[in-house]
């Protein structure tokens, strides 16, 4: 039997790409970098629009000030930097000078989780997308593949308001490259019907767990995989509908099970059907330095890891 041959894309590439798509289209939009474009792959719009590419230097809080004086003239500003200044470092500027006025600022964060790799914990944010959850009005997407990264671009620049973007540095598997697929914010998507349980992932870890649901039939176990690009706002309705056929939940993320979305889905389960849920992701403790393959099995968040753990949990 010919083994299929599954294509693999950094979420940071779609960025960059989606970039210069609606560059095209739409002369408002203009893209703020810190010293980072080859990296953040924002160079690619400065190659095609450099009257509408600013490099702010190594000065990530002065950027999302001046992103937030562009979004007051009509622009849509684009801020792009790694997830571990552009929420970590900036944040104070995010929620006073972005997110109280609520303005119509994207904030474009690559390189986030333990896929940094040799970078090391420093550079490693797995704390993001909880500080951005808590800012009042903030869009928190996190994108499992390239199409839904490329989706959800466009869909951030259409949207009025201010989003936070997630993007990984390593290469991970297309896996929505269908006809159907359709992106919307705040809804999530069914990928794989089951009875037994639920697995509710985002990023990286959509992939890997629909993995570990293939491994799992083949012990009978029937699991459900929901993927969960909008962590907010949360489509709690599919994920309630979902949890009430299978009656067990497990989250997965390559984030902090802190405030990230096995947070938001406890959040929205224990008010309205609350099922015993399993959190997988960073376990309150701080990533290290090597491969991101190493250290994606390492803190078991591949398909053989979310198996093993969710194994552990049915019994």
């Amino acid at each position: 039997m010919e083994e299929k041959i599954v294509k693999k894309i950094a979420t940071r590439e779609s960025y960059g790409k989606a970039l210069v798509e609606l560059g095209a289209e739409n002369p408002n939009l203009v893209v703020l970098d810190a010293d980072l474009a080859a990296a953040t792959k924002t160079g690619v719009f400065k190659k095609a629009y450099p009257e509408r590419h600013i490099d702010c230097g190594i000065a990530e809080c002065n950027m999302t000030g001046i992103a937030a004086g562009l979004a007051t003239t009509g622009k849509i500003p684009f801020v792009s930097s790694f997830a571990m200044f552009a929420a970590g470092r900036a944040f104070e500027q995010v929620r006073n000078s972005i997110g109280y006025p609520h303005l119509n600022v994207k904030i474009g964060a690559t390189h986030a989780g333990i896929t940094v790799g040799e970078d090391g914990a420093s550079h490693q944010c797995n704390e993001d997308i909880a500080l951005m959850r808590t800012i009042p009005g903030m869009v928190v997407m996190c994108p499992a593949d390239d199409v839904e990264a490329r989706a959800a671009v466009r869909a951030a620049a259409e949207y009025v308001g201010p989003v936070y973007l997630r993007f990984g540095r390593a290469a991970c598997p297309v896996i929505n490259d269908r006809p159907d697929y359709k992106f919307e914010i705040g809804k999530g998507t069914l990928l794989r019907e089951g009875k037994d349980v639920t697995i509710v992932a985002t990023g990286i870890c959509v992939g890997s767990s629909l993995e570990a649901a293939e491994m799992l039939e083949k012990e009978g176990i029937s699991a459900e995989v929901v993927n969960i690009c909008t962590i907010k706002p949360l489509d709690e309705e599919l994920i309630i509908s979902s949890a009430r056929k299978t009656g067990r939940v497990v989250t997965a993320e390559e984030h902090s099970v802190i405030g990230g979305l096995g947070s938001a889905v406890c959040d929205a389960l224990c008010g309205a059907y609350p099922v015993p849920v399993k959190k997988i992701g960073m376990q309150d403790i701080f990533g290290e330095s090597g491969s991101a393959a190493a250290l994606v099995e390492k803190y078991q968040l591949d398909g053989k890891g979310i198996y093993g753990q969710i194994k552990d949990f049915l019994k």
